[in-house]
């Protein structure tokens, strides 16, 4: 379908994908509701830092995903919808699973609802990589085995199945898109990248990390919005799971070391144990094949492979070492 004249619902857009997408989509001239979480600070999250050339174009519904009523009246009116609305930390799941699958299997159901409803046109479906577990294979497809290695990732195995049963009971107009390790300015230090990098910028001699040896991934952001918008306009992307990766594989230490490269700096590793999952939890390796969405869409990767990612990381480093970036986060915590 064409996006030209739809009028587009983005759940969790006051997040770091979210903004993002809101921000494309608001720049290319699109009619964009932004679904925000209620706070009583009246903030939008990173939607806050956008130009107000934008802000003043955008119809902001603050409410909670949790609420059926409130999510179906975010939903009224519009045509598509892009559900990124989740809680999203996995060690933070280990502590409150509860809230993981009020927020991402019920609240994704209320979406899902409230969609059937409206008639709405498309709705894609945020899913994650960590869905497979440590890939028995790769490139991993995506017909790779479901293994949830998190409380985290069991929800959204759930949130997954629901929207596709969705599509298989009313019809619904779905499409679930996969990104792997998504990466980019704005991102929440609790992704190693920005832990990275904001421990370097801030001084740090040592930066402490988890375990090195788990590969990823990493797929930057735009890469990640680009490919929502080819499913929200592929026909023949309803009804399927699509993977979005860079089809490059790096060590969280080579990411590491790459990432110091790009900064100049030295850098020495200290293992933290608070950082390191159960070793039961740890996804080992993670590679996408991205077959599937190169098939259906005319999607392609921009930062694909490792000089993608070495463009990728210059781009994160430069955002992340203003200042008034730099200043928003707190290198010295671990933001689980």
């Amino acid at each position: 379908m064409n996006l030209k004249n739809a009028r587009i619902l983005v759940t969790g857009a006051d997040g770091f994908i979210g903004s993002h997408l809101t921000e494309y989509l608001l720049k290319k001239g699109h009619s964009v509701r932004a679904f925000t979480f209620y706070n009583s600070f009246n903030s939008w999250g990173w939607l806050d830092e956008l130009p107000e050339r934008l802000l003043s174009r955008l119809e902001v519904h603050s409410g909670d995903v949790r609420d059926a009523q409130n999510v179906a009246e975010a939903v009224r009116g519009c045509d598509v919808v892009f559900h990124l609305a989740a809680l999203i930390s996995i060690p933070y799941s280990y502590r409150a699973a509860e809230s993981f699958v009020e927020t991402n299997v019920m609240g994704t159901l209320n979406v899902l609802e409230a969609a059937r409803h409206a008639k709405i046109a498309k709705l894609v479906h945020t899913s994650t990589s960590e869905v497979y577990g440590s890939a028995r294979f790769v490139p991993i497809t995506e017909e790779h085995p479901l293994n949830a290695q998190s409380p985290y990732a069991a929800s959204k195995i759930g949130a997954d199945q629901m929207a596709l049963s969705y599509h298989r009971t009313f019809g619904l107009p779905v499409a679930i898109l996969r990104p792997f390790n998504t990466y980019g300015p704005r991102q929440s230090s609790r992704a190693v990248i920005p832990t990275v990098i904001t421990q370097i910028a801030s001084g740090k001699k040592e930066i402490r990390l988890g375990s090195e040896h788990p590969t990823r991934d990493f797929s930057f952001v735009l890469d990640t919005v680009r490919a929502f918008i080819a499913v929200a306009e592929s026909e023949e992307a309803t009804g399927q799971v699509l993977n979005g990766g860079s089809g490059f594989e790096i060590s969280i230490g080579e990411t590491a070391r790459l990432i110091a490269q790009v900064m100049g700096k030295k850098l020495r590793i200290a293992t933290q144990k608070e950082r390191i999952r159960p070793a039961e939890s740890e996804v080992e390796r993670l590679w996408a094949d991205t077959g599937r969405l190169r098939d259906v869409t005319a999607w392609e990767p921009k930062y694909g492979g490792k000089k993608g990612f070495e463009k990728g990381l210059l781009e994160t480093v430069r955002w992340f070492t203003q200042k008034e970036n730099l200043k928003k986060y707190k290198p010295d915590l671990f933001n689980i």
